[in-house]
């Protein structure tokens, strides 16, 4: 694992039913963040179709893709031409004769590396109704980043999940989301106490724009293993995207967390579970 990697948050808020012109935008970001020297760059949940409860059905089917496909190939090529990890937000997946709320990784050469279907869908907003659910707790094994645990906005709220993700070995958790106001003290809770709990380092990128209690916040995170917030980009009523990048010591964080807080994850007592 190296020790120092520049992370590109990246947030904005996708306009529902307009797959070309999201696309569009998100590649536009990602050179930005590129510019200002992410390596790791990560988008949110759902960017492709947007996210607006009442007529989810309707816009992920106009947005839903194979994988690979076009879209796919346009952000692999711009993976390739920024030279960057890609954790490239969630998008509607066709697959199978179902549709996945999937998150795509590509690595600096364009290669899929990875994918996570998420696991845990949101209820609320029927979820449920538009995709097929995953079924995996999913990690990846990188040499920069070492092994890398992937979850998909409600997934991240679930306290097994993040445990489960640690005992596959992932010291660093990625997390597109599309979280509304209406949750946003769960944000300010729950991730940063999975982080602590598991001695991991958690990126959260969320959408910012919308209304009322739909809209979704922005915030977008790094949040330390010891459950510290060591960088946010802005609400999203501070206006317009969002990129934001910081540099952390991810190795030392680890070590960090291994010296003062391991308790925490090996001392349990499953048979009490």
């Amino acid at each position: 694992m190296q020790d120092s990697v520049t992370i590109g948050l990246v947030q904005w808020h996708a306009v529902p039913g307009e797959p070309a012109t999201n696309l569009a935008t998100a590649l536009t970001l990602v050179a930005e963040a590129a510019g200002q020297g992410a390596e790791l760059v990560v988008l949110p949940e759902l960017w492709a179709s947007g996210y607006d409860a009442p007529r989810l059905g309707s816009i992920v089917a106009a947005a839903a893709e194979p994988v690979p496909g076009p879209r796919s190939d346009a952000l692999a090529a711009a993976a390739r031409q920024h030279d960057i990890w890609l954790f490239a937000g969630s998008v509607p997946e066709l697959a199978g004769g179902s549709t996945y709320n999937t998150t795509v990784v590509y690595d600096p050469t364009g290669a899929i590396i990875a994918r996570h279907r998420k696991a845990h869908l949101y209820r609320p907003t029927a979820e449920d109704a538009v995709f097929a659910a995953g079924s995996e707790a999913t990690v990846l094994d990188t040499e920069p980043f070492g092994r890398v645990g992937m979850a998909t906005c409600f997934d991240g709220d679930h306290a097994a999940y993040a445990r489960a993700l640690r005992e596959r070995g992932a010291r660093l958790v990625v997390m597109p989301a599309a979280y509304e106001a209406g949750a946003e003290r769960w944000w300010d809770l729950l991730h940063p106490a999975n982080a602590l709990a598991n001695g991991q380092w958690w990126i959260t990128v969320n959408q910012a724009g919308g209304k009322g209690d739909a809209a979704m916040f922005g915030r977008s995170r790094v949040i330390a293993p010891d459950g510290t917030v060591v960088c946010e980009a802005p609400r999203h009523d501070a206006g317009g995207p969002a990129v934001v990048t910081c540099t952390v010591d991810l190795a030392a964080g680890i070590t960090d967390a291994d010296e003062h807080n391991a308790a925490l994850w090996t001392d349990t007592r499953p048979e009490l579970y």
